[in-house]
């Protein structure tokens, strides 16, 4: 059975924009060399919004990013992404959006106008996951994943079911396009019940409980917005849910490069950082074109 590396988790909340209460799980900046390719993890919400009908949408304004990816999932609200290489859509309950940042674009978030307007519960995460140095480069891309194109696999014994949204479980696979290999699994598990997991050796292998609690190896106890960081070594492990529970299961190839990175941009370099900064403020990255009616 895989070990655990450690725990960690994250009980301080702060605003991403002014439409995102969030808790940082994990950043490249404390466990780089554990979490790769995977750079961060908000956790956001889950938090309750009233409606607003003003013409000021809540969410993040147009900002840079440049040498990663950014993935979104929406486990419910509603999320409106608009970024200046064309790349745009509303994600909904279990919809997910990938975005590849790339060799730079400037893009924004907010509410959608739906959910603006009726308020609700807003829950998700995102993700920053690292691309290597020879796509860092790479063009811009936009990948908008709709909920009935990720399939979904039952778990044995009627344990739950699993969503593959990147890579491939017991032969199934995952909708969305990566750079290098990883797997990005939406797991719900049922209470009292059991699943053996095999991943492969040598990769990276991250288990994220949103909320309920889970026994890992049944002997490591895990609770809501909660993490373990598993061994490389060998391929299995089991989890064992105590109640009802929604966790995700982050995996992928390692990227043994440096890590360089400051506000939006993550490159190898901090003479990459400086160049990412002028090209931004040279126009390089795009702007976004200002919407009809907005402020």
């Amino acid at each position: 059975m895989k070990k655990i590396l450690f725990t960690q988790r994250a009980d301080t909340p702060h605003w991403v924009g002014d439409g995102f209460p969030a808790r940082s799980i994990f950043s490249y900046r404390d466990i780089a060399k554990d979490i790769s390719p995977f750079l961060l993890m908000d956790y956001l919400g889950p938090a309750e919004f009233a409606p607003s009908r003003s013409s000021h949408r809540l969410g993040v304004g147009e900002h840079p990013h440049r040498g990663f990816e950014t993935v979104s999932i929406i486990f419910s609200g509603e999320l409106e992404h608009r970024d200046s290489s064309g790349g745009g859509g509303i994600i909904r309950a279990g919809d997910v959006q990938w975005m590849t940042a790339g060799s730079g674009l400037t893009h924004e978030e907010f509410h959608g106008k739906e959910f603006s307007e009726k308020g609700g519960e807003l829950h998700g995460i995102q993700i920053w996951v690292n691309l290597p140095k020879e796509f860092k480069m790479t063009k811009p891309k936009y990948q908008g994943i709709r909920k009935e194109n990720i399939p979904v696999v039952q778990l044995p014994n009627g344990a739950g079911h699993l969503r593959v949204i990147a890579g491939d479980y017991d032969g199934t696979k995952g909708p969305a396009s990566t750079f290098t290999p990883i797997n990005l699994w939406d797991i719900h598990l049922k209470a009292d019940q059991l699943v053996e997991f095999k991943v492969p050796i040598g990769q990276t292998a991250v288990v994220f409980v949103a909320h309920g609690s889970i026994a890992i190896n049944e002997d490591q106890f895990l609770g809501d917005a909660e993490i373990a960081v598993l061994e490389r070594e060998d391929d299995t492990f089991t989890l064992k849910a105590t109640q009802d529970t929604k966790l995700m299961f982050l995996g992928g190839m390692t990227i043994d490069e440096p890590i360089f990175g400051y506000g939006p941009f993550v490159m190898n370099s901090s003479a990459e950082i400086a160049e990412a900064f002028r090209d931004y403020e040279n126009g390089k990255m795009g702007v976004l074109e200002k919407l009809e009616g907005s402020e």
